[in-house]
């Protein structure tokens, strides 16, 4: 872990130190540099071991983030030329560098159509950096362009629409994406582009839904990503230590993590979901509402796919057991038999658990709209 190590502290400090400085900052340039800063304290955590993947990924999120901050600079150079002020707010009127600030934050954000970069990075650096990546390095971009909708929905309605358009392509493009994912990172990654959908979503109906959702996220995304690195230690440690029920408890926490990051009823992380559904449908945004279900319920079936296959795996508890007390290879094949069996008949389960779940957020969708007619 980075806080074991004599710089750990420090690093992470001037993580939290630059997103405090770009979240409490009036003027662009300031802005600017809180995100340089955090950027400085984030990279030496991703390449904390020293491993090839995680310095290839490293050097990734850096070109990416540099051409975002790039990108916001030449946004607030042109807000600087046009109205002689740093300031935010010089002006409420809608003017061309706002279009290079929105770019620069959203591809600091991993959202649709600058998500690119997102799967590959996470795939290669370690569980808490994951976690770092999915949770705090989203918090500042996020609310400065839920800042920046708030100056400026008032004076055009096709800001609102942008964002409302790239929302609904990103819960499309992180459920689709996901599906062909064998490793576990890449699709938490394309999960993370998938709520991103939502977080626009949010940021565009409200300050407060904004909040809430992120809160919950942030609660779920923690507890998912210690469960995996636990899990993780677990499974390095079982082969010496053949602790099948401490597995099993970790294998439990991380299933019930993948339901509630999918949005199953009624877990925690179908609330979030519900009060985005709620105030969009208050603040009569109607049509993005089924891109983000529909990419919210694939989402939810490769979630449901990855479920069935850490169950599955519990069966090679039984494997490693055999071959531990020197036993032929008769049970690891009847073992082998058993899981091809059991795939089999994965799949329909997991089609019954998916229309389920389609049924569940209809029926609570349709909740709102008769008490709003």
């Amino acid at each position: 872990m980075m806080s074991l190590m004599p710089f750990g502290y420090l690093f992470v400090f001037i993580l939290v130190f630059g997103t405090t400085l770009s979240l409490s900052s009036l003027h662009w340039l300031s802005i600017w540099a809180g995100l340089e800063i955090n950027l400085m304290g984030f990279i030496p955590i991703l390449i904390y071991s020293g491993a090839s993947r995680e310095a290839e990924s490293a050097m990734k999120y850096f070109i990416m983030q540099a051409l975002g901050s790039g990108m916001i600079m030449l946004g607030s150079l042109m807000s600087f030329d046009i109205f002689m002020s740093w300031e935010t707010g010089a002006s409420n009127s809608l003017f061309i560098g706002l279009f290079p600030l929105i770019f620069g934050l959203m591809l600091k954000l991993g959202s649709f159509p600058f998500h690119f970069w997102l799967p590959s990075v996470m795939a290669g650096v370690s569980w808490m950096a994951c976690l770092i990546l999915t949770t705090w390095q989203k918090l500042a971009p996020l609310f400065l362009l839920a800042t920046l909708v708030i100056m400026y929905q008032s004076s055009t309605f096709f800001l609102s629409f942008f964002l409302l358009l790239m929302a609904a392509l990103s819960s499309l493009v992180g459920g689709i994406g996901g599906l062909n994912q064998t490793q576990v990172r890449a699709l938490l990654a394309y999960s993370s582009i998938g709520h991103m959908g939502w977080l626009l979503l949010c940021s565009v109906v409200g300050m407060s839904t904004l909040k809430i959702y992120f809160l919950i996220y942030l609660m779920i995304s923690v507890s998912l990503f210690m469960s995996l690195w636990s899990s993780e230690k677990s499974l390095f440690s079982q082969a010496s230590t053949l602790e099948p029920m401490k597995s099993k408890i970790y294998e439990v926490t991380v299933i019930f993590m993948l339901l509630s990051l999918g949005g199953m009823p009624p877990l925690l992380g179908f609330f979030s979901k519900w009060i985005a559904i709620w105030s969009s449908l208050m603040s009569s945004f109607y049509l993005p509402l089924l891109p983000l279900l529909l990419g919210s319920l694939i989402s939810l079936f490769y979630y449901l796919s990855l479920l069935f296959s850490i169950t599955l795996l519990s069966g090679t508890y039984l494997t490693t057991l055999s071959l531990f007390l020197d036993k032929t290879n008769f049970s690891s094949q009847l073992n082998l038999k058993t899981l091809n069996m059991k795939s089999n008949f994965s799949f329909l389960v997991v089609f019954i658990f998916s229309v389920n779940a389609i049924g569940g957020i209809f029926i609570f969708m349709a909740l709102p709209i008769f008490n709003f007619l």
